[in-house]
């Protein structure tokens, strides 16, 4: 009974072995990870790379397999990744000198190319934090601190992406977006005098559009009178003599009716302002 025992027991432990042993040819790929197959200190291939035009759920993920003690398989995440940078002071192309905190999105595109490199994406991120602060030093030191308050600010980071990229590319990254969380000025006199400044150019550009609106209504004024003339002008050359009679009229009617309590106008029956009384 005992032998019978232990020989299951060798059994048992022999087929343990075996699983393990089998199981070592194999390693399952999740789908957020692409695997990358390193031989000899060589890649010689990937599993679950990632491809833009292919939907999620049709993939590579899953099972595959591998020669155990001489492949080395590397994980690497093929989600969208951040980038934070350290909160950094720029100095703008107006001598003002900003507090800015920015981050970018990146993606492993080339696993392969990043294993050769980088080694891991942690020391990719390491390689682009200090480019991504000298990219944005240089665009934003090109720029005035108005403009980032504009459309302009997307143009520059436009320009930032696109140089952080194309260093990014050398590690088999792709920088899919970059982006400006804040842009402050320092508190203190510097804030101060950027609001006064600020202050000031807009009380400026109010008066000049007051002045443009008071220049255009003196020229809208003025066809409005020269318009009102000619009409005027033209009637009179129809009938000078209706004209006339309205004209008095239209003057009778703001003398007499702008006086106060018993108000009494004494003129000659010869004036001439009362030539419509005496008829024609």
């Amino acid at each position: 009974m005992t032998r019978t025992q232990n020989r299951m027991k060798l059994i048992g432990v022999a087929l343990v072995a075996a699983l393990i042993v089998l199981w070592s040819f194999f390693f399952v790929v999740p789908e957020t990870k692409q695997a990358v197959i390193v031989r000899g200190g060589e890649a010689i291939g990937t599993v679950n790379r990632f491809t833009p035009d292919r939907q999620p759920g049709n993939t590579g993920a899953g099972i595959w397999y591998r020669i155990p003690f001489l492949d080395r398989v590397q994980m690497v995440d093929r989600r969208v990744l951040d980038l934070d940078m350290e909160r950094q002071q720029v100095l703008s192309n107006d001598q003002q000198r900003l507090q800015v905190d920015a981050y970018a999105r990146f993606r492993i595109i080339d696993p392969v190319l990043m294993v050769e490199t980088a080694g891991t994406a942690e020391n990719v991120e390491q390689q682009l934090q200090p480019i991504l602060t000298s990219v944005l030093r240089q665009e934003l030191g090109r720029r005035p601190f108005a403009a980032l308050l504009t459309a302009e600010r997307g143009n520059a980071m436009a320009n930032i992406r696109t140089a952080l990229d194309r260093q990014a590319r050398q590690y088999g990254a792709q920088v899919i977006d970059v982006r400006i969380k804040r842009a402050d000025l320092p508190e203190g006199t510097p804030l101060d005098a950027a609001f006064t400044r600020m202050e000031t150019d807009r009380v400026q550009e109010a008066e000049t559009i007051r002045a443009q609106g008071r220049k255009n209504a003196q020229i809208i004024r003025a066809e409005a009178e020269a318009t009102a003339a000619r009409t005027y002008a033209a009637a009179y050359g129809q009938d000078p003599q209706f004209y006339d009679f309205y004209r008095a009229m239209e003057s009778y009617r703001r003398s007499f009716e702008s006086g106060q309590g018993d108000s009494s106008v004494v003129l000659s029956t010869d004036n001439e302002y009362l030539r419509q009384f005496r008829g024609r």
